[in-house]
């Protein structure tokens, strides 16, 4: 029996790896720069140690996961995929891997050095969610939720985005977890700089003179 695969699946499975190698490689820098969380970092982390603190983290962000997953699957499965399940169970390793490294090269960062370091976080991980959003071949258990509010309410992606993230953050200042520069920074330009990045790169990567087609009517 031979399995029918997606259309431009070899195309679209890189564009995946890559997408969620170069996102945790952008945590690494995020982590770096000592400037803040992202916005979903700062609501887990923060619920954690203020409700959850008997308990792992990483027991507490698994569950997290899980339960945003059942989310997900009720609300549009579509969205769950194998980016999802590399994404859940790699991008940590890859982010931890990425940190010591990171660390190691440069033990001592400048103030200057650091906000380099934002930058290129911010950016990297913009650039690598619309890689493996573009995909379509799943996507993070929170980045399918922006997506399926602008899905059913047909409002821009990036608005919803910052609505998601302003969210988390606010949850997690709540419960005792100050965002920092690159948090605020993170939840107000992730969702614009994504949609950048699909509609000038991702999309017309993967669909070419198709998609160019599509975007010139």
């Amino acid at each position: 029996m031979k399995v029918k695969l997606p259309d431009k699946f070899r195309p679209r499975i890189i564009m995946t790896i890559l997408g969620v190698t170069l996102c945790a490689i952008a945590v690494g820098f995020f982590k770096c720069s000592v400037f803040g969380v992202d916005p979903f970092q700062c609501f887990a982390q923060g619920s954690w140690a203020r409700f959850m603190g008997g308990i792992s983290y990483g027991t507490y962000y698994t569950a997290v996961c899980f339960l945003m997953l059942i989310v997900d699957l009720f609300l549009d499965k579509h969205y769950i995929g194998i980016a999802t399940f590399i994404n859940m169970f790699l991008t940590g390793y890859i982010a931890d891997y990425s940190q010591a490294v990171i660390g190691r090269t440069f033990p001592s960062p400048s103030m200057a050095g650091r906000i380099i370091m934002l930058i290129i976080g911010v950016v990297l991980m913009c650039f690598a969610s619309s890689l493996y959003m573009t995909s379509d071949l799943g996507v993070s258990v929170y980045d399918a939720i922006p997506i399926i509010i602008s899905n059913k309410s047909k409002k821009p992606f990036r608005f919803c985005r910052i609505g998601c993230d302003l969210i988390c953050v606010i949850i997690g200042a709540l419960c005792g977890l100050l965002p920092g520069v690159g948090t605020l920074i993170t939840a107000f330009f992730m969702g614009p700089l994504i949609e950048f990045f699909n509609i000038h790169f991702s999309r017309p990567v993967l669909y070419g003179k198709e998609y160019a087609a599509k975007s010139s009517k």
